[in-house]
């Protein structure tokens, strides 16, 4: 799940000069993960993974890493 999500942030979102140093406990927003990014990977997430996220849980804190975001994830599998 992690390396899909990965993929697809460092591919569409943002831009990281080497993202196989970024960890999966960094900080995506202050690499540049932006409202409207959350946005995308939210709709990303819910269609790879048939979940669904709910409105009311988004939460810069739920995606603010690759671990938060799974959790998040999880939680609604």
């Amino acid at each position: 799940m992690k390396e899909k999500i990965r993929e697809f942030i460092f591919e569409d979102l943002i831009f990281v000069a080497e993202p196989e140093k970024f960890s999966d406990d960094d900080d995506l927003l202050e690499a540049g993960l932006d409202s409207m990014g959350i946005m995308r990977l939210i709709m990303f997430v819910e269609e790879q993974f048939t979940v669904t996220l709910p409105d009311s849980e988004i939460d810069p804190d739920n995606v603010r890493s690759f671990n938060t975001l799974e959790q998040w994830i999880l939680q609604h599998k």
